[in-house]
C-alpha cells in the first residue's frame, strides 16, 4: 500500500480510530491490531510475501528465546549465526542470486569456458533488506546482553511489522522502538499534530518534488544519448532532488504516522544537502542505515583504530556493502566506492568530524567557507548520483563523458522545458523553507509563520498543490521499495 494513495488515505483513520477508541484499554490488543493492520498494509502488494516476514520473525525470535537460556559461549555463538544466515541466506536469495549467477557466468568466459546457467525470474519481496536488518539488530542486540529477548510474541511480530516504517524505514534498533510496544500509549494531541504536519511535509517532498522531478530524471536518463551535457546536468540535478524527496518524503510519512500512534522514530535525514564535507553528509543521509553499518560492521572490524591499512579496508568495506544493500548492480557498488573515496582523505588528515556543529549556527546565510563547502560538497554527491542512477556501468560513463563534451555550454533542450522550469521554481521555494528550518528535525517542525492565519494560509496551499497534483497524475512508487 502506497503513503501515496487512495488506499491509505482510507486505511489510515480506520486503523487510528479502531487503535485509539476501542482496543485503547489494552496494550496487548493495541499491539494485536498494529500486527493485523501491518499484514494487511504488507499484504496489500502480495500476501504471498507474508510468509517471508512471519519466517524472519519466528527465526529471530526463536533464536533470541533461546539465547535466553544459552550460557555456553560456543552455542551462543551458533545460534547467532543461525539467526545470521536464515535472514542473509533469504535477502541473498531473493535480492542478489540472479546477480550473482550472472557474474559467475560472465568470469567463466573471460576464462574461455562457456557455462549454461539459467537466472530465475525472482521478484523481490517489497522492503526485505529494512525489515531483515531491523530483526538482525534485534538477536545481534540479545547476544551482546544489551537487550533482553521478549517473551511476548504478539509485541515482538508488531516491532518487526510495524507497517509505517515496514518497507522503507528508518531501520529501527530494538533497543529504541522494542520497549515502545510494552508501555502503555495515550493520547497526545500535540504530537498528533506534530505527526500531521511532518506527514504533510513528507507528501510535499514526495508528490511536488520527487515525483516532478521523476518525470524530467527518466526523460533525461532513459535517453541520454539523445541530448547535450548541459540537458544531462541538469538531469542529474532533478534525480539528485528526485531521490532525496523520495526516500526523506517516505521517512518524514513514516515518523509522522507513527507519531499519530504514540510511537517515537529516529530521525532518518537531517538536510544532508546543506552538508560541508562527504563525512558530515553521511551522518545526515539515511542515518538508520549508516548508523547500523557503523555499529555492527564498521566497529566491529576495528572501526577507525589501527594502522592506515585497516582504516582504508574498514572504510572501504561499510561504503561498498553499503553500496551493495541499496542493488544487485555493479552501479551501486561503484557508488559506494566513490563515497569511499570522496571520504577517504577527511578520514586520513582526522578532519572527519570537524563538522558536528549546527550549519550557520544563528545565522540567517553561510558565510563563504561555509557556502563553497556545501557547494563542492553537493557537486561530489550529484556526480556520484548518476552511478547510482545509470542503467549499467557503461552507460554511467557515457553520461558523464557526454557532461564533459563541449555541448555541456549548450542550452538545455529537451520535452517539456516549461513545466521542468515550474519544478524547478518549486525545488528553489523547497531548498529556501529547508534551509529555514534546518535546525528542526524537519523543514516546518517550528512555525514559518508566527500570525495563525498565515500558517493555516501556508498548510492550505500545500495541501491544494498536493491535491492537484494528486488528480493530475498517477502516483508513483518510492525509489526505495526496490531496495
Amino acid at each position: 500500500m502506497l503513503f501515496n494513495s487512495i488506499d491509505f488515505a482510507i486505511f489510515l483513520p480506520i486503523v487510528f480510530v479502531l487503535y485509539w477508541f476501542i482496543t485503547n484499554k489494552s496494550i496487548k490488543l493495541q499491539n494485536l491490531l498494529i500486527v493485523v493492520a501491518s499484514y494487511v498494509f504488507y499484504g496489500w502488494w502480495s500476501w504471498g510475501f507474508l510468509s517471508i516476514i512471519i519466517f524472519s520473525t519466528v527465526i529471530d525470535y526463536t533464536v533470541c528465546r533461546l539465547l535466553s537460556k544459552a550460557e555456553n559461549n560456543i552455542k551462543r555463538k551458533l545460534l547467532l549465526w543461525i539467526s545470521i544466515l536464515a535472514n542473509l541466506a533469504m535477502l541473498g536469495f531473493f535480492k542478489y542470486y540472479n546477480f550473482f549467477l550472472d557474474n559467475f557466468v560472465t568470469a567463466f568466459l573471460f576464462f574461455g569456458k562457456d557455462i549454461e546457467a539459467n537466472s530465475l525470474n525472482i521478484i523481490l519481496p517489497v522492503g526485505i533488506s529494512f525489515y531483515t536488518f531491523q530483526t538482525l539488530s534485534y538477536t545481534i542486540d540479545v547476544y551482546k546482553r544489551k537487550l533482553k529477548p521478549t517473551k511476548d510474541f504478539i509485541a515482538f511480530c508488531a516491532f518487526v511489522s510495524f507497517f509505517p516504517q515496514l518497507v522503507a524505514g528508518p531501520i529501527e534498533r530494538a533497543t529504541h522502538l522494542l520497549p515502545q510496544f510494552f508501555r502503555k500509549r495515550v493520547f497526545d494531541y500535540s504530537n498528533a499534530v506534530d505527526g500531521m504536519r511532518q506527514i504533510l511535509w513528507g507528501l510535499f517532498k514526495k508528490i511536488l518534488i520527487a515525483d516532478n522531478c521523476a518525470r524530467y530524471a527518466n526523460l533525461i536518463f532513459n535517453n541520454s544519448a539523445d541530448y547535450s551535457g548541459s540537458t544531462l546536468v541538469l538531469g542529474a540535478l532533478f534525480f539528485t532532488f528526485q531521490i532525496y524527496g523520495d526516500f526523506s518524503g517516505y521517512s518524514d510519512i513514516a515518523i509522522g504516522t507513527s507519531k499519530l500512534f504514540g510511537f517515537d522514530l529516529m530521525q532518518n535525514f537531517n538536510f544532508p544537502y546543506f552538508s560541508r564535507d562527504i563525512a558530515e553528509f553521511w551522518r545526515r543521509w539515511h542515518i538508520s542505515l549508516s548508523t547500523w553499518f557503523r555499529d555492527y560492521l564498521y566497529i566491529p572490524l576495528g572501526g577507525s583504530r589501527g594502522n592506515t591499512l585497516m582504516k582504508l579496508r574498514n572504510t572501504f568495506i561499510i561504503f561498498i556493502l553499503s553500496g551493495f544493500w541499496h542493488g544487485a548492480n555493479w552501479t551501486f557498488i561503484v557508488w559506494g566506492a566513490l563515497n569511499a573515496i570522496y571520504f577517504l582523505p577527511l578520514l586520513l588528515t582526522n578532519r572527519n568530524r570537524n563538522n558536528l556543529d549546527a550549519i550557520a549556527k544563528d545565522k540567517l546565510i553561510p558565510d563563504f567557507k561555509e557556502f563553497l563547502s556545501i557547494l563542492i560538497t553537493f557537486g561530489l554527491t550529484v556526480f556520484a548520483w548518476i552511478f547510482f542512477r545509470a542503467e549499467n556501468i557503461g552507460h554511467a560513463f557515457s553520461y558523464i563523458s557526454k557532461i564533459c563534451s563541449s555541448s555541456l555550454f549548450e542550452i538545455p533542450k529537451f520535452p517539456g522545458r516549461l513545466g521542468a522550469l515550474t519544478t524547478i521554481i518549486l525545488i528553489l521555494i523547497f531548498i529556501l523553507i529547508e534551509w529555514y528550518g534546518r535546525h528542526g528535525k524537519y523543514a516546518i517542525e517550528k512555525t514559518l509563520f508566527k500570525k495563525r492565519y498565515l500558517r493555516w494560509c501556508f498548510y492550505y496551499t500545500i495541501v491544494i498543490f498536493i491535491a492537484y497534483s494528486f488528480m493530475t497524475s498517477i502516483p508513483q512508487d518510492f525509489i526505495y521499495f526496490q531496495f
